[in-house]
């Protein structure tokens, strides 16, 4: 990456979606449905762009949050195929703010310094053993800007049930992003999931999604 190319692309997946979730690691605060509250980033600038992306990677749900009841949060795999397709949002920051939400999602203390030409040029990098998203995933560029979302390093087993508040987080996120997606077409995305296809039915979903539906209006 060039000196002057100084903004990248965070590809989220999961609760960072909707995009007042995703703020509050820009601006601080605590956001709705979860237990923790974040200081934000040292530059609170607001993202310059936003856009919808799909990955090429399977998302699942996996560990136990306590941010959100105990339940599975998501991650995307390692291993990337073009059949596969994760709805994920970017947010086109600084590569300090980026940074500074890397820092806050892993609980990192100092400084942190990450070698993003390395990352470009072996598609990942492991910058925190043990970390649950201490892995850095370059998934290309769009205009000019290189695109990094993280995951963790391995893909996890067993998997976990996600909670409903962060199901209904993503919904959020889904809605904002891919306003033209149905209920069904959501349900039948979500149940394909590992961690939500043997824990939730599809009736149970569509409840979900319905019950978000009514308070958007």
């Amino acid at each position: 990456m060039t000196q002057e190319n100084k903004h990248v692309w965070y590809a989220s997946y999961g609760s960072n979606l909707w995009e007042e979730r995703f703020l509050c690691y820009i601006r601080g605060g605590q956001p709705e449905g979860a237990a923790k509250s974040y200081p934000g980033c040292t530059d609170k600038t607001l993202p310059m762009d936003k856009e919808e992306i799909y990955i090429c990677s399977e998302m699942y749900f996996a560990k136990s949050s306590r941010n959100w009841e105990n339940g599975g949060v998501a991650f995307i795999k390692t291993n990337f195929d073009e059949q596969q397709k994760t709805l994920g949002r970017m947010y086109l920051i600084t590569k300090e703010q980026f940074l500074d939400v890397i820092k806050q999602e892993t609980d990192f203390k100092g400084e942190l310094m990450i070698d993003f030409d390395r990352a470009i040029s072996d598609g990942s990098l492991v910058f925190k053993e043990g970390s649950w998203y201490g892995n850095i995933i370059f998934l290309g560029n769009q205009y000019d800007h290189p695109i990094f979302t993280f995951t963790h390093k391995d893909n996890i087993s067993p998997t976990t049930k996600p909670s409903n508040k962060y199901l209904r987080t993503i919904v959020k996120g889904i809605h904002e992003t891919y306003d033209h997606l149905n209920t069904a077409e959501i349900v039948d995305y979500l149940i394909s999931k590992q961690g939500v296809a043997d824990n939730y039915s599809r009736e149970d979903l569509e409840k979900l999604i319905e019950s978000e539906n009514q308070l958007q209006k």
